[in-house]
């Protein structure tokens, strides 16, 4: 994330939520975010309404899930493709296909 430190950046990209040094408003939207990653199926209308509690408003939470979809379908693209991207935990990515 934007203008986070290199802890808390370190912990996001480690897939480490609690240790990240985060506003609880966005912790709570990364936990969804996660959930649709994994399951999505598994978003409930209490997880939606949490969202909502901490400030997130409609066309926010809706752009969320958008976006969080949009990068599940980009990566299992690219694995269906066996697009490899050598360098991006470096910041310097390179796609290249595996094949």
């Amino acid at each position: 994330m934007q203008g986070q430190n290199e802890a808390t950046v370190a912990a996001l990209q480690r897939g480490d939520l609690a240790a990240a040094e985060l506003p609880e408003k966005d912790r709570a939207l990364l936990a969804v975010v996660e959930t649709i990653t994994r399951h999505a199926y598994k978003v409930t209308d209490e997880d939606i309404a949490g969202l909502r509690e901490h400030g997130w408003t409609e066309p926010q939470i809706a752009e969320m899930v958008y976006v969080a979809a949009l990068f599940a379908f980009f990566n299992r693209v690219a694995d269906a493709f066996g697009i490899v991207s050598q360098g991006y935990r470096e910041g310097r990515a390179t796609v290249s296909p595996k094949y």
